[in-house]
């Protein structure tokens, strides 16, 4: 990046205080527009909390949050969401009383303003999603890898730049594991960034261009996956003795 270029996302130096609990200590990274960004760490890292924090959900207690150069911090939660970072959450919570169609639409009226819109907004996001022939189902009757796949589509209705992932491929078996990771690929070949939190080594090695590793909140390594994969602390922390290569 060029002396005075403006970062396209900055963590920095942020930090999280829950009473006594410091649940993240002085992180910072820079993501860069394009990239899939890996965030690992151990159950109870401080992960989500990041995630939270980026979001604003939870407020900083310290430090700060640039995207595109402008700060975050304070703004209400649909606000960022307006500037063009979306997000999924873990647990993974449609409207259930809804289709699948109607929960998408209802994600769309944060970029439109008329039914229609929606609609189709709605309906393209869908396509792309390879969920269309489920539009019509309650949201409540998909299985565990429809949920994940409905919540994604869900963030890209609202058209992110930035988009946050927060352990998508949790639940899924093989087959289902190479369907999202093919997803996030299209995503990114779409030109959303991705920053996803994720267990599941195979698709965090197979799909981060960087992986950024923190432990007790706070940052441990950042690299190639392959420079965090043979990392010391982080195969100590997270990884075991498991090979990945």
């Amino acid at each position: 990046m060029g002396v005075g270029a403006v970062s396209f996302f900055e963590v920095k130096d942020i930090s999280k205080n829950f009473g006594g609990l410091m649940a993240v200590n002085g992180v910072s990274f820079e993501v860069e527009q394009g990239e899939i960004f890996g965030l690992i760490g151990p159950n109870g890292s401080g992960k989500t909390t990041i995630f939270n924090l980026i979001n604003q959900y939870f407020p900083l207690t310290s430090g700060d949050i640039l995207f595109k150069g402008k700060s975050v911090k304070g703004m209400k939660t649909y606000q960022i969401c307006h500037l063009g970072i979306g997000r999924t959450f873990q647990v993974v919570k449609p409207l259930k009383r809804m289709t699948v169609l109607e929960n998408v639409m209802a994600s769309a009226f944060c970029r439109v303003n008329s039914f229609r819109e929606s609609k189709n907004l709605a309906m393209e996001t869908l396509e792309f999603c390879n969920l269309l022939h489920e539009k019509d189902k309650s949201a409540a009757s998909l299985p565990i890898a429809g949920r994940k796949r409905l919540e994604i589509t869900r963030a890209m209705a609202t058209k992110p730049e930035l988009l946050l992932l927060d352990e998508t491929a949790a639940g899924l078996n093989p087959g289902e594991l190479d369907e999202a990771i093919e997803l996030i690929q299209r995503i990114r070949d779409r030109g959303v960034t991705v920053i996803i939190v994720e267990h599941i080594m195979k698709v965090i090695m197979t799909i981060s261009n960087r992986i950024h590793a923190i432990n007790y909140g706070q940052t441990i390594a950042e690299g190639s996956p392959e420079e965090v994969a043979n990392n010391k602390e982080v195969i100590e922390a997270y990884l075991g003795e498991e090979s990945y290569a």
